[in-house]
């Protein structure tokens, strides 16, 4: 049984109280770090119940990448911050992470549903049909993106905010925004519909990981201080 978080009921569609809002991804070259574990324990105590550590790797041996995961197991249970094992279902049910994330790359959802029934389970998705089809399928969030110019997608244009508003307004499961997303784009994100922002080198990039993870949980909160503002002046 896992000692992770866990919300009551994967595949329910009771989950947008529930998903974190800032979720640190990671790559290869990030995992491959000295330095990975001290810094993700200093992310996850950061960001809490509000947070998640994404595991993703396509090179990494999935020893290795068990490992990692087994590093972070305890971190997950102390600071309620999500570990999600990308793509690897059998390594997240093995360390009782509290989630996957599944690519095209990866099995079904609903083969994967079947497989790990206790996990959170979100999509990858880059256009509004597959955003369609995942939450279909049961997915209980989606990371939909890229959405602006990244380093990730060198010379690939971000598909921009307006396919970000397209996604979110043809599901109901909560919508992560990805690409490009920094702490100064939060607010812009929210307001096309996204339940929260999802990261690689806006946090694993900076020389304070911690420092950073801090700037986008302030820059989410922000938006919610701006927009209760907006609603005490419309009441005046």
């Amino acid at each position: 049984m896992s000692d992770g978080p866990r919300p009551a009921a994967p595949g329910s569609g009771l989950y947008a109280l529930r998903v974190p809002v800032v979720h640190a991804v990671t790559d290869d070259l990030i995992l491959t770090r000295p330095s990975f574990i001290e810094r993700a324990l200093h992310v996850m105590q950061t960001l809490g119940a509000r947070g998640a550590v994404h595991l993703r790797a396509r090179l990494i041996p999935a020893r290795r990448l068990l490992a990692l995961a087994e590093a972070l197991r305890l971190a997950q249970q102390q600071t309620g911050c999500w570990l999600i094992v990308n793509d690897r279902i059998d390594i997240a049910l093995s360390v009782g992470a509290a989630g996957a994330q599944l690519t095209s790359r990866s099995m079904r959802l609903t083969d994967a549903r079947r497989i790990a029934p206790t996990l959170a389970l979100g999509a990858s998705v880059h256009t509004v049909e597959q955003a369609r089809g995942a939450e279909q399928e049961g997915a209980d969030w989606l990371v939909a993106g890229h959405v602006f110019s990244t380093a990730s997608h060198k010379g690939v244009p971000g598909r921009g905010i307006a396919f970000l508003q397209a996604v979110s307004r043809v599901v109901a499961c909560p919508v992560l925004a990805i690409g490009g997303i920094t702490p100064e784009r939060t607010r812009e994100a929210r307001q096309a519909g996204a339940h929260g922002i999802a990261a690689i080198r806006g946090i694993w990039g900076q020389r304070d990981a911690e420092r950073a993870a801090k700037e986008y949980l302030s820059a989410y909160d922000a938006d919610d201080d701006i927009a209760a503002r907006d609603r005490g002046d419309r009441e005046r």
